[in-house]
Parts: structure tokens; C-alpha cells; sequence
């Protein structure tokens, strides 16, 4: 392996990455290219490790024109993008220290031996209790959201790297695609929520140069 050349491409590919608004709605993308991207979302990492997160792949057109209504900073990927997610994150019902979802992933998922996992719920306690996690389910649950951007932060660079394009959207009325995922029982009696969208096809027109800040002005370095 070329290490400069492995370095080049990564960077090719955050140069190549931007904010799609529209895509090209006659090219899609591949089975065998998305499920690469849903892999590296898969595999990324979480606080804790207890991947708090699920992916639901609305491929639907009539879904997509409900979501279309209440999602406006979509309104045009909706409609053209090969692919859309919606990034959910577990509720405090779910990643709170103390939490059967925990221990069972502890158990079935991580292999802990039980004579481990009589420990955890003290130590996670300790942690959350020390990041302010636990002051409210808002809190929890914005704790349990961060984690969805690891992922979703993975899965745009990776479809990069293969020249998909992608565009990640905050851009919705929170309580009524709450409502509306609640309605589909995607939120499974309150154990998800809403966190992110993001949207995965090829462009439909070539962006505009891409502009950042100086290293110098983002960078502090302690010697």
C-alpha cells in the first residue's frame, strides 16, 4: 500500500463530497454500492459502544411525498436522490446506564461474561452522571443523536470514495415527522426518535467551488 496514494484519494473525495441539493433522478445507485455504505455506517464507532442507532431506507415515493411536506430542507432531494435515510437514535429508554437494551447488547452483541456486566451499570452511571447526560430525556437523547452523525459522517465519505454523491439535512419539522414515523411504528413505543436525513444519488449538476477557512484559522496547536 502507498500510503501518499491512499492519502490522495481521501482527500479527492472530501474535495469531491458537497451538499447535493438535486439529484439525477435516472441514475441509481447499485445494491452492492449501497450496502457498502449502510456497512460503514455498521461499523462506526459509538460512545460506549452500543450503536444507538437504526437506519430506515425510505425508498417509497408516496412516503417520500408525505416526508416532502414536512421536511422542506428535502424538498428536492425527496423527489430525485437514489436513496434516502432517516437516521434514528435510541431514547433514554434504551441508553440509560441502567437500561435492558444495554445489558443485552452487552451480553448478545459484545460477548461481556456476566460476571463482567454486574459492573458496568455502575461505571456507565459514573459516566453519564459526569458528562450531564442524565438531567433530562432531551439530554440523553441528544447524547444518543451525536452518535448518529458518526455514522452518518462515515457513510457520506465512503460513498464519496466511490463517486456517489450525498447531503445530510437537518432541514424538518421535528414533531411532525415525529408524529409521522410514530404512525408507521418506525418508532417502535418510544424507543427511537429522529435524529438526521440524508440523501444518496449522483448530482444532477456540478457544484460550485468548495471554500473553507484556513487550517491556521481552525488549528491550535500546545507545544
Amino acid at each position: 500500500m502507498n500510503k501518499n496514494i491512499v492519502k490522495q484519494q481521501i482527500l479527492d473525495a472530501f474535495h469531491f463530497r458537497h451538499a447535493t441539493k438535486t439529484f439525477d433522478p435516472n441514475k441509481k445507485i447499485t445494491d452492492e454500492d449501497f450496502e457498502f455504505i449502510l456497512e460503514t455506517a455498521r461499523l462506526s464507532p459509538s460512545s460506549i459502544g452500543i450503536e444507538p442507532w437504526k437506519f430506515v431506507i425510505v425508498q417509497d415515493m408516496e412516503w417520500r411525498k408525505q416526508l416532502k411536506e414536512i421536511a422542506g430542507g428535502a424538498r428536492g432531494q425527496l423527489p430525485t436522490a437514489s436513496h434516502f435515510v432517516i437516521l434514528l437514535a435510541r431514547t433514554m429508554k434504551d441508553v440509560k446506564y441502567d437500561s435492558e437494551y444495554i445489558t443485552n447488547h452487552l451480553r448478545t452483541v459484545k460477548k461481556f461474561p456476566e460476571e463482567k456486566l454486574k459492573e458496568i451499570p455502575q461505571g456507565y452511571q459514573n459516566f453519564q452522571e459526569n458528562f450531564r447526560i442524565l438531567e433530562s430525556e432531551r439530554t440523553i437523547f441528544d447524547w444518543s443523536s451525536k452518535q448518529t452523525y458518526i455514522a452518518l459522517a462515515n457513510m457520506m465519505t465512503a460513498a464519496a470514495q466511490i463517486g456517489i454523491d450525498s447531503c445530510p439535512m437537518e432541514g424538518f419539522d421535528y414533531q411532525l415527522v415525529h408524529d409521522f414515523l410514530e404512525d408507521k411504528g418506525l418508532l417502535e413505543d418510544g424507543h427511537f426518535d429522529v435524529s438526521v436525513m440524508a440523501a444518496f444519488g449522483y448530482r444532477a449538476n456540478e457544484p460550485r467551488p468548495k471554500t473553507r477557512k484556513e487550517m491556521s484559522d481552525i488549528v491550535t496547536w500546545i507545544r
